[in-house]
């Protein structure tokens, strides 16, 4: 049996909530949609890909590995080259595919929040780490605090379609790496139930860390049970470098129970070869070189494998996140990681745009859509980031939501059996009423079928000018600003949160998460 069958073995909406309505109770979401539809690579480009990976993993390796990885790869066949570069032995790289952890769960700390990370079905969450926010009063753009970020987090939890919080900013206020690490997480986890996604600078960061999720959780036995927080670890510097920190990290979080997101992140045409295939491949093997690692760390370390190459603008170097070029290439990265089988996530939505207007919209909507059709577990930075994902803004995460809504449902396959085709239904209704509006089936699936926008406006052009003329951005304002009033979720009970504050130099005043 060759590799690859060997993985493959293995108008009106009646019911809509009204614009800028604050729920009181956290959002919990539907069932996730099972995608897999889009497949932009043909199965002997996918063998190729996959082919080409392997070669360059045992005959050009990966340069710049810590001790640590050496040792772990060459106690299992690895070898350093003359030049020092890290050599992955086809047979290892087999083993591991063969090996690592597949269908696991990340989890919330509620009910409803769980993000299965099977076959194909799709999660989209939050992401990034811009160091600048939009701010809410008169869109200019400022540095990024923890304040911030744990109004980013309180937002989130209330947003349906955003499934998962992965950390949007960096809080530029934090005096040391410690600070920013633990802060980090302690805000995020305060402000919402949802799977948090965290980094952290060094292993001793990652070990505090997994104390206050042991604390949280009430014991490290039952977190490493149902783990509601991960790391992004970008592992390695392409091309094909290592980034030794970030190794001894993954270690470290390997080594305390905590899901690590194997996350490579070259751009195509400046750290990857400017050909499509040429980056795949080589993202491909840096991605599988991290993926190895964690398995020889621990074969049941919830590892997710994370391709997310980007594309360059070659006019002038930049990222350039929002084009049908970078849409296409996320698909085909998530394509490979289903010729795997593997847990996986990638970033879409990271628009070029600066505010959340039509641009942002359409490159956005683009790139999400792609990365859903073609079956993406998690889909990082789907929403809230602007400027290629130097900037985070509030109001486009609500205006975000809704196109989400939108996207997932459109990912979801369409029911074909005797009850969906309604032969009886039409049979009835033709000889009756002549319309559907009344029809049980109608009224019973108008919820559980159809996704309603909270702030996309379908009114009536009529209706719509007597209204105000309400648009989409001023309606997602008005909610940010009251959902940040009244929202302050209690997900750490008083005891946890006085003992977090005793252990660790926990930075966010307490009565910032009281409404004054």
């Amino acid at each position: 049996m060759d590799h690859s069958a060997h993985i493959a073995s293995r108008r009106r909406s009646g019911g809509r909530r009204r614009a800028g309505e604050v729920q009181d109770a956290q959002a919990v979401p539907r069932d996730a949609p099972v995608a897999g539809r889009l497949n932009p690579l043909s199965d002997e480009a996918l063998a190729q890909i996959h082919a080409a990976s392997l070669e360059i993993l045992d005959r050009v390796g990966i340069s710049d590995a810590p001790p640590i990885v050496v040792n772990a790869i060459t106690a299992r066949g690895g070898r350093l080259a003359d030049d020092g570069r890290l050599l992955f032995p086809e047979n290892l790289v087999i083993d591991a595919l063969a090996g690592f952890r597949r269908g696991f769960r990340l989890f919330g700390r509620s009910r409803g929040h769980e993000l299965a990370l099977t076959g194909a079905k799709v999660h989209a969450g939050s992401g990034g780490a811009s160091p600048h926010i939009v701010d809410l009063a008169d869109g200019s753009y400022r540095a990024a605090t923890l304040s911030d970020l744990y109004d980013a987090a309180r937002l989130v939890d209330t947003l349906e379609h955003v499934r998962f919080f992965s950390r949007s900013m960096i809080a530029g206020d934090m005096p040391t790496a410690h600070a920013l690490d633990i802060n980090t997480a302690f805000v995020s986890l305060a402000g919402t139930s949802k799977h948090v996604m965290v980094s952290a600078s060094n292993p001793a960061h990652v070990y505090d860390i997994a104390q206050m999720c042991y604390a949280i959780a009430g014991s490290e036995t039952a977190f490493r049970a149902e783990p509601f927080l991960s790391l992004n670890i970008n592992h390695a510097v392409p091309p094909l470098r290592f980034d030794a920190d970030a190794c001894e990290v993954m270690a470290a979080a390997v080594r305390s129970g905590i899901p690590v997101m194997v996350n490579t992140f070259g751009q195509m045409g400046a750290s990857s070869p400017v050909t499509i295939a040429g980056c795949l491949a080589q993202t491909n093997a840096e991605t599988l070189a991290g993926m190895v690692f964690a398995w020889t760390m621990d074969p049941e370390a919830r590892a997710v494998y994370g391709a997310r190459p980007m594309v360059t603008d070659l006019r002038s170097g930049g990222m350039a996140g929002g084009g049908g070029e970078q849409a296409v290439l996320t698909a085909a990265a998530t394509q490979l990681a289903r010729f795997y089988d593997l847990p996986n996530s990638t970033i879409a939505g990271a628009t070029d745009s600066k505010l959340a207007d039509a641009q942002s919209g359409f490159e956005k909507a683009l790139s999400v859509t792609l990365a859903a059709q073609a079956g993406a577990n998690l889909i990082t930075q789907a929403a809230g980031t602007q400027a290629g994902l130097m900037a985070t803004s509030l109001e486009a995460y609500v205006i975000d939501n809704d196109m989400l809504g939108a996207i997932l449902r459109s990912a979801f396959p369409i029911e074909v059996n005797i009850a969906t085709l309604a032969v009886d239904v039409i049979a009835q209704t033709v000889r009756g009423e002549g319309h559907y509006l009344g029809h049980a089936d109608t009224f019973a699936r108008m919820k559980t079928d159809f996704v309603y926008p909270a702030h996309a406006d379908r009114q009536a052009p009529e209706a719509w000018l007597s209204s105000g003329a309400p648009n989409i951005n001023n309606s997602a304002r008005r909610t940010v600003s009251d959902t940040l009033a009244r929202h302050f979720p209690r997900h750490l009970s008083t005891d946890i949160e006085q003992e977090l504050r005793a252990r660790f130099e926990i930075r966010l005043p307490a009565k910032r998460m009281t409404a004054s």
